[in-house]
């Protein structure tokens, strides 16, 4: 479901007049959606560290040197350098200073940080994307813009998540009739998306009851 069929989604939800085009979306409330629709994608991508939103990244570290300018657009999960996974350190002033801890890196400002070495090194880094949606050759963006878009969050969590939570956000009010339903419908979906898109089985929640055992 791409961006111009959720906001006729939710302007279906909401009672409102659907569109038949991306260009009749001028009205406030049109306005609105859209924008709580982004907020909502954004938030729910930088709630949990989901699987979907891994990346890998890869740059070299010149021998001699002791930082490289920071790319990574988002939040760094692991880093190795030359197959060696380093931890991050907090402590900017080591590395300033020349005498960082031992397969450790740390960020200043633009900058990654790390210990010099004698040759060249080869970083893989491992992060979670900051990019919420892709457009339709499936480029990744920060956010829906176009008819075309679609969200990073994969269906079928996607269409109730943002339909439903765009929703609660514009109306925002727990005495409207449908405010149950939808919370319900939201609070589902995403209960459902953490519990099952962890590529690792291991890896999702899980609920364990044991019986008591008798005295």
């Amino acid at each position: 479901m791409n961006f111009f069929e959720i906001i006729n989604e939710c302007l279906l939800e909401l009672n409102y007049k659907q569109v038949n085009a991306f260009s009749e979306l001028i009205k406030n409330d049109h306005k609105r959606i859209i924008t709580i629709l982004n907020i909502i994608n954004k938030e729910i991508c930088a709630c949990e560290g989901w699987d979907f939103l891994l990346r890998k990244a890869t740059a070299t570290l010149s021998a001699g040197s002791n930082e490289i300018q920071n790319t990574v657009n988002g939040r760094i999960l692991y880093l190795f350098v030359g197959g060696v996974r380093h931890d991050y350190c907090e402590d900017v002033e080591s590395f300033v200073s020349g005498n960082p801890k031992v397969d450790t890196y740390s960020s200043f400002a633009d900058k990654l940080l790390f210990p010099k070495y004698d040759e060249d090194k080869t970083l893989d880094v491992v992060y979670y994307t900051n990019n919420c949606a892709k457009d339709g050759e499936g480029n990744e963006k920060a956010k829906l813009e176009d008819p075309d878009d679609v969200p990073l969050i994969p269906m079928p969590y996607a269409e109730p998540l943002l339909i439903y939570g765009t929703c609660l956000r514009l109306k925002a009010n727990t005495e409207h009739f449908k405010f149950p339903y939808w919370q319900g419908m939201y609070n589902e979906a995403l209960r459902n998306m953490k519990s099952k898109t962890s590529a690792a089985f291991r890896h999702a929640p899980q609920i364990n009851l044991f019986r008591r055992q008798k005295p």
